[in-house]
C-alpha cells in the first residue's frame, strides 16, 4: 500500500514511539517483552541521549517497577540510596529521618544511567528497533483507525512513513506529540512560579551524605548528590537570569551563604562543568489520549524540579501505557487504553500539588513579604515539631501517598 504522503510503499508497525526517554524507553522495553513490535523515533544520537545530563533521584514504587520488569539490574548494583534529607534555615541544621517513618528510600540513579540501561535492553537485548537522527517528524490520521507518524531519514534525506495502531508521544516538552494537538481539542493548566534556578553540576564530591535544601532570605540553595565525583547544586535567582551573571566565584560564595550553619565543614568545591538558567513552570494537557495519540511524560505534563518528580511520573505514565497496550494488541482489551489518562492524572495532580507547596518552603523566606516569611518558617518548624507534618511530608516526598 502507497501512503498519500509518499510515493514509497509504507511500513506498519503496531506501536510507534516518539522520543527515546525514560517514558518511551520503558514503553519500548514492556512492549518487547510481550513480543509487540514497535519503533522508537528519537531525533538526537544514542550518545547524546546517553550522556545529556539530567535528574538523579528515582522513588522506591518506580525502582520496584522496574525490577519487575527486568530493567533494574545495574540501577540496583550502581545507585546509592538516601533515608534523609537535611533543611537548613536560621543559621542552623535539621535532619528527616524519612526512612525512619515510611521504611521506603530513595534512589539516587542520575537519568543518563537510566537511558543508557533502557537503550541497551531495547535494542542490544530485546532486538528492538529505534532510529536515531530522524528528522523533520510529522504525526497523521490521529482520529482514525490508521494513524501514520512520517519522518525524514538522517541517511538518504528520504521522506518515510509507518502505519500504526497507536502513537506514543513521548518526546518531550518541546516535541512534536503536543504540536499536534489540535486547538480545542485539550486544556493546558499552566503555572508560573515567577522565579528560577541557576542550576549547576560541580565536579566535586558531595559535601553531605543527602540532599540538602538551604531556605535563606537570599534565596534557595540546593544540594543534591549525583555521584561519588558529581554533585548538582540549586540557586535561586531572576527568572531569565544569563548564567554568564554568574561567575564561579559568585557561585561558591552564595552556596556558602545559603548552605551555611554554625560549626559545619565547608562546601567541597570543584570546577563547574554546567551553569543553566531553569524557569519555574509547570503544565498539565487534559486528556493525555487524542484520537490514537497517547502522551507520556514532558509532553503530557511538566514539573519543575521543585520536588524532583518528573522521571518519576513519566515512569508512572510508561508503566500504565506499556500495559496497557500490551493488553489491547495481544488480547483486545481496551480498558487499559480508556483509564489511561485518568489512572495518569491522578498521580500527576498530585505531585503537582506537592510541587507547589514546596515551593512556598523553599521560596517564602526570600519573597520580600515579611508574613510569607514567616509562616513559612513557621512551616519548616512545624516538620520537626509535628510526627504528624513530618510523616505527611515523608509519604509525599517519596510519592508513597498517591499509591500506584
Amino acid at each position: 500500500m502507497t501512503h498519500p504522503l509518499s510515493p514509497h510503499p509504507t511500513e506498519h508497525r503496531p506501536v510507534v514511539i516518539v522520543g527515546a526517554g525514560p517514558a518511551g524507553l520503558a514503553v519500548g522495553n514492556i512492549l518487547r517483552a510481550a513480543g509487540v513490535d514497535c519503533v522508537v523515533l528519537e531525533a538526537e544520537s544514542r550518545r547524546f541521549i546517553e550522556t545529556r545530563p539530567r535528574a538523579g533521584i528515582i522513588e522506591q514504587w518506580a525502582v520496584r517497577e522496574l525490577e519487575r520488569r527486568g530493567l533494574a539490574d545495574n540501577l540496583l548494583e550502581r545507585a546509592e540510596t538516601h533515608t534523609e534529607c537535611e533543611f537548613r534555615f536560621d543559621g542552623e541544621r535539621y535532619r528527616l529521618s524519612y526512612g525512619e517513618l515510611t521504611e521506603l528510600r530513595h534512589y539516587v540513579y542520575p537519568q543518563p544511567l537510566l537511558v543508557t540501561d533502557l537503550v541497551r535492553e531495547y535494542a542490544d537485548v530485546r532486538g528492538g528497533d529505534i532510529r536515531f537522527g530522524v528528522r523533520d517528524v510529522a504525526l497523521h490520521d490521529l482520529d482514525t483507525q490508521w494513524p501514520s507518524v512520517s519522518y525524514v531519514c538522517p541517511g538518504t534525506g528520504e521522506r518515510r512513513v509507518i502505519r500504526c495502531d497507536a502513537v506514543a508521544g513521548c518526546d518531550g516538552a518541546r516535541g512534536v506529540s503536543r504540536d499536534a494537538l489540535e486547538p480545542g481539542r485539550a486544556r493546558i493548566a499552566r503555572h508560573d512560579y515567577g522565579i528560577g534556578w541557576l542550576a549547576l553540576l560541580a565536579e566535586a564530591p558531595p559535601s553531605s551524605d543527602c540532599v540538602l535544601f538551604g531556605v535563606h532570605p537570599r534565596g534557595f540553595a540546593g544540594h543534591m548528590p549525583r555521584s561519588p565525583e558529581v554533585t548538582r547544586y540549586y540557586l535561586q535567582c531572576p527568572p531569565g537570569d544569563d548564567p554568564e551573571n554568574w561567575s564561579d566565584e559568585r557561585v561558591w560564595a552564595e552556596l556558602r551563604e545559603r548552605l551555611g550553619v554554625t560549626e559545619e565543614q565547608p562546601l567541597i568545591e570543584g570546577r563547574l562543568i554546567e551553569k543553566r538558567v531553569l524557569d519555574m513552570h509547570n503544565y498539565v494537557v487534559e486528556p493525555m489520549v487524542f484520537g490514537r495519540l497517547f502522551l507520556a511524560g514532558d509532553a503530557a505534563h511538566l514539573t519543575a524540579p521543585i520536588a524532583a518528580k518528573g522521571m518519576n511520573l513519566a515512569l508512572h505514565d510508561a508503566f500504565l501505557l506499556g500495559d496497557a497496550l500490551v493488553a489491547y494488541l495481544t488480547r483486545g482489551d481496551e480498558s487499559g487504553l480508556d483509564g489511561y489518562s485518568r489512572a495518569c492524572l491522578r498521580r500527576v495532580w498530585d505531585y503537582q500539588e506537592f510541587s507547589q507547596w514546596l515551593s512556598d518552603i523553599y521560596h517564602g523566606a526570600a519573597s520580600g513579604d515579611p508574613f510569607l516569611a514567616g509562616t513559612t518558617l513557621a512551616r519548616l518548624r512545624r516538620l520537626f515539631t509535628s510526627p504528624a507534618a513530618a510523616s505527611a511530608f515523608a509519604e509525599q516526598y517519596l510519592g508513597s501517598a498517591a499509591g500506584f
